[in-house]
């Protein structure tokens, strides 16, 4: 063994010149490669290690939940001198090459004859055993606090969660008072209209949405029929949604007409309006004695007929424009018979627009397609909305709903 290497090691360097020749006698040099376990905690060895180059990991609790990095040992270090103290020579932690390593071995009994040759060396194991249980304190106390601020942060985080979860819980509470408000806004019963059945069903995307419909007895035989549908969704739709219900069902009771029924909801929207939304309706009167449906259309689905014959087509169209943004805006004004066996859609884009998972549009071919199908003289006009919602789930299976869906049904008996 090199004597100036051996020289050189920490732990010898106040030894004479002729113990340092005796250590390079029987010093035993060894090459240890990476991630090898020296000593395991708890386990006894008879010998201990003076680390000449590389690094090694001190660890307690190796391989358990609780295993902890006490430390990195540099050249220089002496390893495993703690089972040399022990009587039972059992190591208090698990020592692992971090990196490959050049070491030299001293046995126990090489050791004991050593401190008696020359005492003075216990005192220098002592300085750096002291030293390392300081940096192995402050090692603890670092950890304990790093923990604290751990715990603290993972309170507060729990906190924060908990307080979203109050705060869900609330919103989901006001939600369902909100959607029982809407509903009970809405009619609850569908009118009575000899010669005429009526059908409506209607599922908004959230707990409330923008959809609506109306059923306004007008006297004289006459009944006011609306479906409309605000831009947007959830509250804000909700919201905008209760304003034009209102407004257009106060309107209807004293317009002379459908078309003025809309143009004076549209002065009352646009004078309230700083948000920028709008509202697509089809409102429209119904004369049981004549049997004519005359309507106004705002922007909105165009209605569809299903004759007698069971043929299905769309209404003619004119120009019209939504509410709420433009001044004097553009109605569809028009009038159908709805002869004895006949049957009138009205519905919003909820039900045309509702797309599978390849995005495809239900589309005016589904809805004609489920009208195709259906026997007035065998279904009611409920039995015709029912189908139609069926027919748009089944359309779009999975697919969570993209908008709110209203269907209303006039059935000519």
């Amino acid at each position: 063994m090199d004597l100036e290497l051996v020289s050189q090691v920490p732990l010898f360097a106040s030894l004479p010149r002729g113990e340092i020749e005796y250590l390079a006698e029987i010093l035993r040099p060894r090459i240890i490669p990476e991630q090898t376990l020296l000593f395991l905690e708890g386990h006894a060895d008879d010998h201990f290690y003076i680390l000449l180059d590389g690094q090694v990991e001190i660890i307690k609790a190796l391989g358990t939940d609780a295993e902890r990095l006490l430390g990195v040992r540099e050249a220089g270090s002496f390893i495993g001198e703690m089972s040399l103290f022990s009587r039972h020579g059992q190591h208090t932690a698990s020592v692992r090459a971090r990196t490959p390593l050049r070491v030299l071995e001293m046995s126990r009994a090489e050791f004991d004859a050593l401190l008696n040759r020359q005492p003075a060396l216990a005192h220098v194991m002592v300085q750096v055993l002291s030293g390392r249980l300081d940096e192995s304190e402050n090692q603890t106390i670092r950890d304990l606090l790093e923990k604290n601020l751990q715990l603290r942060q993972a309170y507060d985080e729990l906190k924060a969660a908990q307080a979203q979860i109050i705060e869900k819980e609330r919103l989901e509470a006001e939600l369902d008072v909100a959607r029982t408000i809407q509903r009970s806004i809405l009619p609850r019963t569908r009118p009575r209209l000899p010669g005429f059945d009526l059908g409506v069903l209607m599922e908004p995307m959230r707990s409330v949405g923008g959809d609506f419909y109306d059923f306004i007895p007008l006297g004289g035989n006459r009944l006011g029929i609306v479906v409309g549908d605000v831009s947007g969704h959830g509250v804000p739709a909700a919201i905008f949604m209760a304003l034009a219900y209102s407004l257009l069902h106060a309107e209807a009771g004293r317009a002379g007409s459908p078309g003025e029924a809309l143009r004076n909801l549209n002065g009352h929207l646009l004078g309230m309006n700083d948000s920028g939304m709008f509202v697509t309706v089809l409102y429209g009167i119904l004369n049981r004695d004549t049997r004519e449906f005359k309507y106004a259309r705002a922007g909105h689905e165009l209605p569809l007929l299903l004759n007698a014959q069971g043929e299905a087509t769309e209404l003619r169209c004119g120009s019209g424009q939504m509410l709420g943004l433009f001044p004097g805006p553009h109605l569809d004004e028009q009038s159908v018979i709805l002869l004895p066996g006949s049957l009138l859609l009205l519905y919003t884009d909820g039900v045309n627009e509702a797309m599978d998972r390849e995005r495809r549009q239900f589309g005016l071919d589904g809805l004609l397609a489920v009208l195709r199908a259906i026997s007035p003289t065998r279904s009611t006009a409920q039995d015709t909305c029912n189908a139609v919602y069926a027919a748009v789930r089944a359309h779009s299976s999975a697919e969570p709903p993209h908008d709110d869906v209203l269907v209303v049904a006039v059935q000519a008996e």
